[in-house]
């Protein structure tokens, strides 16, 4: 139900034995609330009768028309401004203005928007100034998300009602629809002064502050939300998206999982992103199993979510398989003490000295001699953490280094593909490129391989 306001006394025309009627209550009505009102059903009995006669009898419309406005007998209203309305155009004693004005005031109560809003536009083409009509007009652009015109009309409301909360609230949300969050952010600050208990409000002026880059300020608020059964779900949103992009992991979650609570309450659209923005940050945590969680129960919802099946079928493989997930995802001493076991038990039976690591944010490097019962050589084993494709560029780099260090073979391991460049160009030299699928075959059987080493060595 839209608010409205409504106007303060206006004139009725009463005419011939009504206006007697009228004088006569007038002079015998009492101050107390009982006689009032036997006063007004005096009057109401009066006017039906005339009614019964002329059910269009232009005076006694107006009566019970005022009669009902003012009980807010919407409907009675409705009814009766329907039929002055129609009347006015050809009597020029009945007020235009006012009767189209109260008729479409009464359409909105009854939510007939379609009727409210032919009204009150026929009524602005006899009055542009009303803040009445300007401000329900306003709204109901706004609700038809016609954003441009509910501003226009919203503007016009406040210029004539400055401090009149709503107006200035309502202002405020087109424009934050319109993306113009600087313009909506001084009138949401003066809605909220007005109304202090506003909370639609006060995350409208959070969004603003999110919109305009303000994030403490707009952290401050979403947090003071994140409770409220109707707002929370969104504030929670927001303040995890801010905690997340300043990296605090910890706080984000909190934020995700508080905001799923309330789910019940909350759009739908809004607790598939709180899942999704929760995933993603259990995956940076390297938390794969509960982001695997939340990513099945969106693909159950929306199959085609985002890249949710991507995600899937990537984190599945690596949740299956420990030592690919520290390939993938482990911190850098992790990483490098997986590739050491790498090189350790590569080549089987044989004695291994690591001569240098070298650490980069792509690939780690790793020198070592190896010594067989065969043969002994300098190897330089290279791991690339990137998944995609791998180009003729890197290669050509550990070329460089193969021959810094005077090896006789270079072994180069990634989670990726090589690009046909880079398998043309290691045709002619010693360089093993090393796939997705072989290093898979590497990673289950590492650990196996070196606890037999182990063995073999203490005997």
């Amino acid at each position: 139900m839209l608010p409205i306001v409504i106007v303060g006394g206006i004139g009725v025309l009463v005419v011939g034995i009504i206006l007697v009627l009228v004088y006569s209550l007038k002079q015998n009505n009492s101050t107390t609330p009982d006689k009032r009102a036997r006063n007004q059903e005096i009057l109401f009995k009066q006017v039906n009768k005339r009614l019964e006669q002329n059910p269009r009898d232009p005076e006694s419309l107006i009566i019970v028309g005022n009669i009902y406005f003012q009980e807010q007998n919407w409907a009675a209203a409705f009814k009766t401004y329907e039929i002055l309305t129609e009347l006015s155009l050809s009597n020029k004693d009945i007020n235009e203005f006012e009767a189209k004005l109260r008729y479409g005031l009464a359409a909105l109560q009854l939510e007939k928007q379609d009727e409210a809003y032919k009204a009150l536009l026929s009524a602005r083409s006899l009055q542009q100034n009303n803040f009445e009509v300007n401000y329900n007009l306003g709204i109901l652009e706004f609700q038809r998300k016609n954003y441009e015109k509910a501003a226009h009309d919203l503007i016009q409301a406040c210029r004539q009602n400055p401090e009149h909360p709503q107006a200035l609230r309502y202002l405020g949300d087109a424009f934050v629809n319109l993306g113009k969050y600087k313009e909506a952010l001084p009138l949401i600050r003066k809605a909220i002064d007005f109304a202090p208990t506003d909370k639609e409000c006060l995350y409208t002026l959070g969004t603003c502050y999110f919109e305009l880059g303000r994030f403490d300020q707009a952290l401050s608020i979403f947090s003071h939300l994140r409770l409220d059964p109707v707002l929370g779900a969104g504030a929670c949103l927001s303040s995890g998206i801010i905690n997340t992009s300043q990296h605090q992991n910890v706080n984000a979650i909190q934020d995700f999982e508080i905001g799923l609570r309330h789910e019940k309450h909350a759009l739908p659209e809004v607790i598939t992103e709180i899942r999704y923005r929760l995933a993603t940050v259990y995956l940076g945590q390297n938390e794969i199993g509960k982001a695997l969680s939340l990513l099945e129960v969106i693909r159950a919802e929306n199959p085609v979510y985002k890249d949710v099946n991507d995600l899937i079928a990537r984190y599945q493989e690596l949740n299956a398989n420990k030592n690919y997930q520290i390939f993938m995802l482990a911190p850098s001493a992790d990483f490098i003490a997986l590739c050491r076991k790498i090189v350790l038990s590569y080549y089987t039976k044989s004695k291994v000295k690591i001569l240098n690591i070298t650490n980069r944010s792509e690939w780690i490097d790793i020198v070592a001699e190896i010594e067989t019962s065969k043969w002994s050589d300098t190897i330089v084993f290279r791991f690339i953490r990137t998944p995609g494709s791998i180009g003729e560029l890197v290669i050509r780099d550990f070329h460089i280094r193969i021959k810094e260090v005077k090896a006789g073979k270079g072994i180069c391991m990634s989670c990726g593909k090589y690009s046909a460049e880079a398998r043309r160009y290691t045709e002619a030299r010693i360089i093993d490129l090393i796939e997705k699928e072989k290093l898979m075959d590497i990673l289950n059987a590492v650990d196996a391989k070196m606890a037999s080493s182990t063995a073999i060595a203490h005997k």
